[in-house]
């Protein structure tokens, strides 16, 4: 049967290029995802990580072969590996988002040691997408997703596609597309069943056993149909999603003895399309798309991150910033981040590698095997509603375009295309006109369906360290334009430029080479546009009130806080400063009149300049006429407390697990002080490593370093200490 091994322990690293003769003892060892180099979190040159690298791992097989093919299954390595096994070359990828597999058996010692050696290209290759010329965000190195053994029988499950129809009707259809593949020198005859069932559905589904005949070496495609009575959908607020698992057995034999293969996996029942009316329909329901871009890198470690890091950053988007679609800027993203949009019911408009260049011929054809390799990987995801077939900002290839839409369409014929482009007059070839709209408003649409794919972004960069007059515009700026787009009936929705800071080239960006563009900041933390974002959850889901300011006199311009800007989605808000009410506000509706929740603009706060008045301020958010929440911020600006919050109070000790460790410096309230730029230094105890600066150059009141988990388990504690305050302390199991 059908065996997976994770094999992403006791592999040896070296920075270099490295032949057989250069021993072990040269290397160091690792644990996958690995990232070639850790970096500061800003402020370096891109071609510290672009060299060649080369990876080792010594291993015996975990169980006999039996007759099996043996294949090594990479989820990704940037940005081009070339793979030896025993000093044989097994095989070579090109492209570093793509996951890729070699047949390794004929290469085997499968009795003794192998040597299994991957030697990396991690440089900005011009024939490798997104290469070619300057690109607005780092690739980093490494082999920095996991890697696996497979055994597999000659006849085997090489890919199954569900694919779902009529869910809005009594009875829906769900279709399952087999390959089966036969790699043997003889013919064979299979039989297999398909079984699915949810657990939020009283019902279980299997198919009788079909009978299948294979030439050797040759595959087929095996269709099975089967009726679903009222199936559980997957929506935003319920995603339910169903298991799949398909059978394979010999021809006659028992179920339990003769299985020679088992596939398994997730699909859902939803109907999702962008209409020609412009709007975005989601089972039947109309949903207008409020959203954000998503660069997959991290502080330190670059993409290197593993599956708990990665579903973090689909449950902030969610669950902190309030969105219900993410695009996968630009380039195929984590497996683990796309099953947490599934699991917890986050839109994803998901994109091949690129950035305004298209290559050679030879460079196309990598380009649309990544159209193949992204879909062929996440077609079964319902979370996916859309792929992006065109290079991010590029300009109209029709013949290179036709080719990468009908390629889309064949792969998946059940979603629909968008191409994302910054111009209007650009030929519209997809189903969607995804389009970066960088006009500081929403332009009225050429084409429909009409999707904002980027706004604001490099148009107005913010710090979370930039005076407050800016962090509050840059706010405004997010909430203006995601109200107009919801406004207008043949827009189906904007997703903003973008979730997080992110590393870029020396072309693009600030002095440190960090692109400011997030509504969070580069450790995922927020600024006050995250703030927006955040209001537009329902009050039924979380209250939310967050003051957009630092409560100081002097940092506007001419003094005072006027006028106070608040977002929440409270029905009023009660304002005290110090002992004294000031009064109960509402939203602007009449600036935002499309928003659910509109920001709280309160003027004339009779703050002057050196005057005594100045004192603590209170707010107080009321839903139906009840308190929901409340939030204080000290006139003082004195720091009170050093804080450290680990994100996971448990780890995995298996030497790759991590988790984020945030550190501010906050007022007795426990707001962050964004002016307290004092060195905080760390110290940890325990079978743990930091990753980041240490001692680390407080900037904007709040940073974070991330804890990588070693081998041991046990618990430990991380120390943090900075002049003048109480050390703070955390402590973490490893499990």
């Amino acid at each position: 049967m059908r065996s997976i091994f994770p094999f992403n322990q006791d592999w040896l690293f070296i920075a270099r290029e490295a032949d057989a003769s250069l021993p072990d003892s040269a290397f160091e060892r690792v644990t996958l995802p690995h990232s070639n180099i850790i970096l500061p979190h800003h402020n370096f040159d891109s071609l510290d990580y672009q060299f060649i690298s080369t990876y080792r791992k010594r291993f015996k097989l975990p169980e006999a072969r039996a007759g099996r093919r043996v294949y090594i299954d990479f989820d990704g390595a940037m940005i081009a590996a070339e793979v030896f096994l025993n000093g044989q070359r097994v095989g070579e990828n090109e492209g570093g988002y793509n996951p890729f597999s070699f047949d390794i058996t004929d290469a085997l010692n499968e009795t003794g040691d192998n040597l299994l050696v991957v030697k990396l290209d991690s440089t900005g290759r011009p024939d490798i997408p997104p290469y070619g010329r300057v690109v607005d965000y780092l690739t980093f190195g490494g082999i920095y997703r996991e890697v696996s053994l497979r055994y597999v029988e000659p006849v085997h499950i090489a890919d199954v596609f569900v694919k779902t129809f009529d869910v809005l009707a009594d009875v829906a259809r769900a279709e399952f597309e087999i390959q089966l593949k036969n790699v043997g020198n003889v013919p064979q005859g299979v039989s297999m069943q398909i079984r699915f069932a949810s657990g939020a559905d009283e019902n279980s589904y299997s198919s009788d056993w079909l009978d299948v005949n294979l030439d050797a070496n040759t595959e087929m495609i095996v269709i099975h149909k089967q009726l679903v009575s009222e199936p559980k959908l997957w929506r935003l607020d319920q995603p339910i999603d169903y298991e799949w698992e398909v059978h394979v057995r010999k021809t006659g034999g028992n179920y339990l003895e003769g299985v020679i293969d088992d596939g398994s996996g997730l699909f859902g029942f939803r109907e999702a399309h962008f209409d020609k009316d412009g709007s975005f329909y989601l089972n039947g329901e109309k949903v207008k798309l409020r959203g954000l871009n998503r660069h997959q890198t991290y502080p330190y470690f670059g993409g290197a991150a593993p599956a708990r890091l990665q579903r973090k950053d689909a449950d902030i988007i969610k669950y902190e910033l309030g969105c219900n679609i993410v695009r996968t800027a630009h380039y195929p993203q984590s497996t683990h981040f796309i099953d947490r949009c599934d699991e917890i019911g986050l839109l994803v408009f998901e994109e091949i590698p690129g950035w305004q260049h298209i290559g050679d011929t030879d460079w196309q054809g990598i380009s649309l095997r990544d159209v193949e390799s992204m879909i062929l990987r996440d077609r079964n995801h319902p979370s996916i509603v859309l792929w992006g077939v065109r290079i991010n900002e590029s300009w109209d290839d029709e013949a290179f375009y036709t080719a990468t839409n009908a390629l889309a369409h064949k792969l998946d014929p059940t979603r629909q295309t968008g191409g994302v482009r910054f111009f209007q007059n650009s030929q519209f070839l997809e189903d969607v006109f995804t389009f970066n709209d960088f006009s500081d408003s929403v332009q009225e649409p050429e084409h429909v369906p009409h999707l904002v794919t980027e706004f604001n972004g490099h148009m107005f960069p913010t710090k979370s360290f930039d005076p407050e007059e800016r962090q509050v515009e840059h706010a405004l700026r997010h909430a203006r334009i995601q109200g107009k787009a919801a406004g207008m009936a043949n827009v189906s929705g904007a997703i903003g430029w973008c979730a997080f800071d992110y590393n870029t080239h020396r072309e693009f960006g600030s002095g440190d080479r960090i692109c400011y563009h997030g509504v969070s900041d580069i450790f995922r933390l927020p600024k006050f546009a995250a703030y927006f974002y955040e209001s537009q959850i329902e009050p039924s889901i979380r209250p939310v009130l967050r003051a957009a300011t630092f409560w100081t006199m002097g940092d506007r311009s001419g003094g005072g806080i006027n006028p106070l800007i608040v977002f929440s989605n409270c029905d009023t808000v009660e304002v005290f400063i110090g002992d004294e009410r000031f009064g109960q506000f509402t939203p602007n509706r009449s600036e935002f009149p499309h928003l659910a929740h509109p920001p709280f603009e309160i003027r004339y706060l009779n703050l002057l300049w050196g005057g005594n008045q100045y004192a603590d301020l209170r707010l107080v958010g009321y839903v139906n006429g009840q308190p929901v929440a409340e939030q204080c911020m000290a006139a003082d600006g004195v720091p009170h407390a050093l804080v450290l919050e680990p994100d996971d109070t448990e780890l995995t000790a298996d030497g790759v697990d991590m988790t984020r460790l945030v550190f501010k410096i906050v007022d007795k309230y426990g707001n962050r002080l964004p002016y307290s730029t004092q060195v905080v230094s760390f110290e940890i105890d325990g079978s743990a490593q930091l990753i980041g600066e240490n001692p680390f150059a407080l900037v904007g009141g709040q940073a974070a370093l991330w804890v990588k988990a070693g081998h041991q388990a046990g618990t430990f504690t991380i120390r943090a200490t900075t002049p003048r305050l109480e050390a703070a302390v955390a402590t973490i199991e490893l499990v």
